[in-house]
Parts: structure tokens; sequence; C-alpha cells
């Protein structure tokens, strides 16, 4: 049995069940928990040195970290449905899409980086809020203009099938969402995000769904 070992409002770990449940792949959890320090226990940290989640482990000894490296690998294995399109230059635009949230937004408002501004930068939770929100909106500004703009985007990021930028899109709207950022400005990935949340794979995967959600 395929583990993974992540935590259920991990948008990296999102990420990866969204994966799974599209290959239609069945996979237990094992919860990490962030909030309580465990990435930094021992076992995970023999998992993941760098005391990060998702960690996913596969029943022929496979270990991979890295939710991207992590979704690329699932798309190799179990090609059907693809997460990336056939040609070259699409399969460039998406990882672009992709990288664009996970490289470029995610990073600077992962859980680590919020706990750093508070407990050791000793800012407040109004400023901490402003900070989270200024990223969003610089990464959602740039992503919106893309969407919007460019012609092989869909009903998806890209074509009319879900992709890898897809799955990168959801849980950055979902931790948007719980920050209470403003996204009306940006109606292409508003109508995006509905349509794949629509999908069962995307609806199962989503964070209160998930058994350490309670």
């Amino acid at each position: 049995m395929t583990t993974l070992y992540g935590y259920f409002r991990s948008s990296a770990a999102y990420r990866v069940r969204i994966a799974l449940n599209l290959k239609g792949l069945d996979y237990a959890q094992v919860p990490v928990n962030l909030v309580k320090g465990e990435q930094r226990f021992d076992a995970n940290l023999a998992r993941n040195p760098q005391g990060l989640v998702p960690v996913l482990e596969t029943d022929e000894g496979v270990r991979l970290a890295q939710s991207l490296a992590i979704c690329e690998y699932l798309d190799e294995r179990h090609p059907e449905p693809a997460l990336l399109p056939a040609d070259a230059e699409g399969r460039a635009r998406v990882r672009s899409l992709a990288q664009l949230v996970a490289c470029e937004i995610h990073p600077l408002n992962n859980l680590k980086v919020l706990k750093y501004l508070v407990h050791e930068l000793k800012l407040d939770d109004d400023a901490k809020l402003a900070w989270y929100r200024h990223w969003i909106a610089e990464g959602f500004t740039a992503l919106e203009a893309r969407l919007a703009g460019e012609a092989a985007t869909g009903v998806f990021c890209h074509g009319d099938t879900p992709t890898l930028a897809d799955l990168c899109l959801v849980p950055q709207v979902f931790n948007a969402e719980r920050f209470e950022c403003d996204l009306a400005p940006y109606s292409t990935i508003r109508r995006i995000t509905e349509r794949c949340r629509s999908l069962k794979a995307f609806a199962e995967a989503a964070p209160g769904e998930q058994p350490d959600a309670g």
C-alpha cells in the first residue's frame, strides 16, 4: 500500500492527494501534525531531513519528498489521466503555472514562515495577515493575468482536463480563503477553482475530508 505522510491543511500534501485521487490509486495516510511540531520529530526527519511534508512511500520501497516531484513521478508511473500535456510547449506552460504557485506564492506564506514572523520577528496578527495577503495579491494578480490572457487556458488552467497547474491552484485558493484574502479581482482563478472542486478527486482531497481534520 502506498503511504502518504502529510497534514490536512498542508498545501503541498493537498496537491499530492489530488494527484493520487485523479489516478485512482489507493493509499493510506499518516498524519504529521505541523502545528504540534511533529515534522521535527526524529521519525519524520528520517523520512525527510527538511522536516517537511508530504512524503510518499510506495510498496516498492520508493520514498519521495517535494510535492511537484511526487506528482510528476505518479504521472510517469500511472500515465492516465495525464497531469502534463503531450506537447513540449504545453508541458512547459503547465509547469510554469504550477511553479508560479508552488515556488513563488506558497513558500512566502507557509506555516514555518508565518511562525517565524510571529515568534522571532514579533509581528502581531494584523501584520502577519498583511504579509500573507500582500503576497497572495501579488501572486494571484500575475496568475490571473496569465490565465485570463493566454489562449491555452480552457475549462481548467490548461485546456479542458486538470493538470499539475490545477493541483497547485486549488490548495492555494483554499489557503487564501482561510486567511480571508479578497479574491474578487480574480474571476478566472475563481472559475477554474469552482470547476475543479466539482470533481470527486478534488472534493475528496479537500482538507476538511481528511482523517486528521477533526
